[in-house]
């Protein structure tokens, strides 16, 4: 769960980004379902009981692809879509990722594992 100031915004960016439609888009709540399984959802911060103290910035949603190259062609097209990237592709302790952030300033990373950690 994301907690984002525009559901709307974060709609259009997560779809843009995903290429998937919302499983629910109502506007205060979005779910979005990943190939993994995993649902994303985003709700608005001015809604949530209790209330929360911030949104974005906070942590980080990472995304394993498996492969450097895959690492490399996300970024292009992420960063062809307009999406601010933070951290271009660099090699890390864990593997080989970057950084880009969302509009409230969520961080997703997308990574390759080493192949001592595969």
């Amino acid at each position: 769960m994301l907690y984002v100031e525009s559901p709307a915004v974060s709609v259009d960016f997560y779809r843009r980004l995903l290429g998937k439609e919302p499983l629910i888009d109502t506007p205060d709540f979005a779910l979005f379902a990943l190939d993994s399984g995993i649902k994303l959802g985003l709700w608005s911060a001015s809604v949530v009981t209790p209330a929360v103290p911030h949104t974005g910035g906070g942590g980080e949603m990472a995304f394993n692809v498996g492969e450097n190259a895959i690492v490399d062609e996300l970024h292009e097209a992420w960063r062809e879509l307009g999406v601010r990237i933070v951290q271009p592709p660099s090699t890390l302790g864990f593997g080989y990722a970057f950084v880009a952030v969302d509009p409230d300033a969520h961080r997703l990373r997308v990574y390759s594992p080493s192949p001592s950690l595969r």
